[in-house]
C-alpha cells in the first residue's frame, strides 16, 4: 500500500479564471489535409472531470492536444483558462499537463531526476516533487533508475508523477490507465479526484468506460470531430 502525500493542487501562480476553464465553439483544427476536429464545441468548468467517449480515429486525442496549445485552430473559436488558442498557444502551454500515449520522459535520467525537471519548471518545492513520487508509488527502490530500465507499468506511474508535480490548472489525459496495475489504477483515480476538488479541471479520454465513468462528473461522445453530450448529461 502507499504511502499517503498531500492532495494535487494548482500552482500558486495559476492563472485567474472568470467563466469556464474550456470553452470551445465550432472548433475546426485539421492534420494534414484532414479537418480532425470538424466544428467541435464544448464548455467545461473548474473542478470538472470530463470523461471523453468515442471509438478510435474520432478526434479525441486532437482535442486533447488543441486543448494542450499543440495544435492551431483553423475556425471558430477557443479559449482555455481565459488564453485565445488562436493568438496565445504558448501562453497555454505551462498551464496545462498532458499525458499521452507516450510518456514524455527523458530515458537516460533517473525517475528522481524527470519528477525533479517538470516539477521545477513551475517552482515546486523539494517537499512536493518527493511528494508526487510518494503518491505514484516511485520514491523509493525506484527514485535513482534510469527510466530506460522501467517497465511499462512504472514508466506510466514515473510520467504521472512528473503531472503530479507539475500542478498544472487543467490535466489532458490520454489513456491515463494504460499499463498500470491494479493498485497503479486505483491510485491514480484518487489523485485525480482529489486534484479535481482542489480545483483542477479534467479532461480524460479513455475505452475503460466503467472505471473512468465512475470517476468523471459527467461524459461526452467525440465522433466524427465532433462532441454531443451523451443522454442524461449536461
Amino acid at each position: 500500500m502507499m504511502s499517503p502525500a498531500p492532495s494535487p493542487s494548482p500552482s500558486p501562480s495559476s492563472a485567474t479564471v472568470e467563466g469556464p476553464v474550456i470553452a470551445l465553439d465550432d472548433v475546426v483544427a485539421v492534420l494534414g489535409q484532414f479537418p480532425a476536429l470538424a466544428g467541435a464545441s464544448l464548455t467545461v468548468e473548474r473542478g470538472e472531470i470530463v470523461l471523453l467517449r468515442g471509438p478510435n480515429g474520432a478526434g479525441k486525442t486532437t482535442l486533447l492536444r488543441l486543448c494542450a496549445g499543440l495544435l492551431p485552430v483553423e475556425r471558430g473559436t477557443a479559449t482555455i483558462l481565459g488564453f485565445d488558442l488562436s493568438t496565445q498557444r504558448e501562453l497555454v502551454r505551462p498551464h496545462v499537463g498532458l499525458l499521452g500515449h507516450q510518456n514524455g520522459l527523458y530515458l537516460d535520467l533517473s525517475v528522481r531526476e524527470n519528477v525533479n525537471f517538470w516539477g521545477r519548471t513551475v517552482g515546486a518545492s523539494t517537499d512536493e516533487i518527493h511528494a508526487a513520487m510518494v503518491r505514484m508509488g516511485v520514491a523509493e527502490r525506484l527514485a535513482d533508475i534510469p527510466c530506460r530500465k522501467l517497465s511499462a507499468g512504472q514508466k506510466r506511474r514515473t510520467s504521472l508523477a512528473c503531472l503530479v508535480a507539475r500542478r498544472a490548472q487543467v490535466w489532458l489525459l490520454d489513456e491515463p490507465h494504460a499499463g498500470l496495475d491494479a493498485a497503479g489504477r486505483d491510485e491514480l483515480d484518487a489523485t485525480l479526484a482529489q486534484a479535481a476538488a482542489s480545483g483542477a479541471t479534467i479532461l480524460v479520454a479513455s475505452h475503460e468506460l466503467e472505471r473512468a465513468g465512475n470517476l468523471a462528473t459527467r461524459s461526452v461522445e467525440v465522433v466524427a470531430g465532433q462532441i454531443t453530450a451523451l443522454e442524461g448529461e449536461k
